[in-house]
């Protein structure tokens, strides 16, 4: 993750002295609108939300690149289509279009893993198994991932997936799977419905067994990857992953202008890094002469556009193409 910082500051920009310093200021959000980029800033956080509260969601821990998986090489001789949206290509797939929370939990890491796993359970079913993997299972369990609701390692998700299994688990609330998440949804955001949000959520006890009710031994519920890789930091090689075997998870860094994305194609054009964040790529597109990249975040629906932003594709924007991981699971 260090090595992604220092290779970000060279391609992100920093905070000029005339920037407004508060990030999540009117005068902030205005100055990004003023510079006429490929994206448009809103308020998606209170004005009060404390730093340290944004920080702790870039859940990707600065040591995640202490566990490395192998590089998977293929072909990349197909053709690419200019436009590519995983949720309209494999429909039957609901899990692809999902927005999830992760709550006041530092486990964007889990999310983006256990995401992209159960849209490539389906896809590669041929729509036959649809699994809602648990997030609660993978950041309570897998000690070898890092610090649970404190950051994680993608790359080591994947890992643990593969040896070691992950039961099935709904949203908060849902009463369905094995284990469900249990970190309750909250107000990341402007003023709304949900309980406002915490600074640090506790990492839930990894427990081996589901719950009461569910139906289903702990054991007999486990779901195992055949595999798991990441892919070279390229751009046709990220696109022909997706293309044959579904979304990924990625990390980048998150500027604090990041955090009032609204709509458009972001790129950091102001404030300082916040941390490293993991998501899923859908897909990608070009929009107004900006090619961009499809993602799926994991800060509720009334983040961004709907819980989705598109980010520069390309010119790997904030460390987006530097790291992504993936696998198959076992169907």
């Amino acid at each position: 993750m260090k090595e992604l910082i220092l290779f970000s500051l060279l391609i992100c920009g920093t905070l000029p002295a005339s920037v407004p310093k508060d990030p999540l200021s009117d005068e902030f959000i205005d100055y990004i609108n003023s510079m006429g980029t490929t994206w448009k800033a809103g308020r998606n956080f209170a004005a009060d939300t404390p730093r340290k509260y944004l920080k702790s969601l870039t859940g990707v821990h600065e040591n995640a690149n202490a566990f490395t998986l192998p590089k998977r090489v293929e072909s990349t001789n197909i053709k690419i289509p200019e436009e590519f949206d995983a949720r309209t290509h494999w429909p039957n797939c609901t899990t692809i279009s999902e927005v999830r929370d992760q709550g006041s939990c530092g486990s964007c890491w889990a999310f983006g893993a256990v995401g992209a796993m159960s849209d490539r359970i389906c896809i590669h079913s041929n729509g036959k198994l649809k699994v809602h993997l648990s997030a609660e299972n993978l950041v309570s369990c897998c000690d070898s991932c890092g610090y649970g609701c404190e950051g994680g390692d993608p790359e080591a998700a994947w890992q643990y997936w593969q040896d070691s299994g992950i039961v099935s688990g709904g949203n908060y609330g849902s009463k369905q799977g094995c284990q469900p998440y249990s970190i309750a949804p909250c107000e990341h955001h402007i003023a709304g419905p949900r309980p406002a949000c915490i600074e640090y959520g506790s990492t839930p006890e990894c427990r081996s067994r589901c719950e009461e009710g569910y139906g289903e031994s702990y054991k007999s519920d486990l779901h195992f990857g055949k595999s798991a890789y990441s892919i070279d930091s390229d751009v046709q090689a990220i696109q022909t992953e997706i293309l044959k075997n579904g979304p990924v998870e990625a990390t980048f860094l998150v500027y604090e202008d990041f955090v009032s994305y609204k709509e458009g194609v972001y790129k950091n054009v102001a404030g300082d890094i916040l941390g490293g964040h993991a998501i899923r790529i859908l897909g990608w597109g070009t929009e107004k002469g900006t090619p961009y990249w499809l993602v799926a975040n994991s800060w509720n629906t009334d983040w961004g556009n709907r819980g989705f932003f598109k980010i520069l594709r390309g010119n790997n924007e904030c460390g987006i193409e530097d790291n992504i991981s993936a696998g198959l699971p076992k169907v």
